[in-house]
């Protein structure tokens, strides 16, 4: 199957707003790209939300021609930190994110309280 060509010469990459979704946050999407068809939801950005796992954050340009039909420009693309399984690193060698605070332990956050709680008691 042949991909249509942008005017630009890029391969086509469009979505196409089909309503709502359920909580009402976001949008039913149909996006077409790379001779496939795809199904999806869209979700604004918020600030001090995370990411979802995997996925891509894209910015949407309006078509002259149709008014629900919108180009795909991709910004991010959201690594899953799943797809490799429960041992899966990333290419820096540590593993992957999750959705949990940072776990700081470093030898000044150890001495710091030391200093401020006295030495940790073991219980017997």
């Amino acid at each position: 199957m042949d991909v249509p060509e942008k005017d630009d010469g890029k391969e086509l990459d469009v979505v196409l707003l089909a309503g709502a979704t359920e909580d009402g946050e976001g949008a039913k999407v149909l996006r077409a790209r790379s001779g496939r068809i795809e199904t999806g939801e869209m979700r604004p950005l918020r600030e001090g939300r995370p990411l979802a796992t995997g996925g891509e954050v894209v910015r949407l340009s309006p078509r002259r021609e149709a008014p629900a039909l919108y180009d795909v420009h991709v910004e991010h693309v959201v690594e899953s930190g799943l797809a490799g399984g429960e041992g899966a690193r990333e290419s820096s060698g540590k593993p992957p994110a999750r959705n949990k605070p940072a776990q700081v332990a470093t030898r000044a956050y150890r001495d710091s309280w030391e200093r401020t709680f006295g030495p940790r008691k073991l219980l017997n």
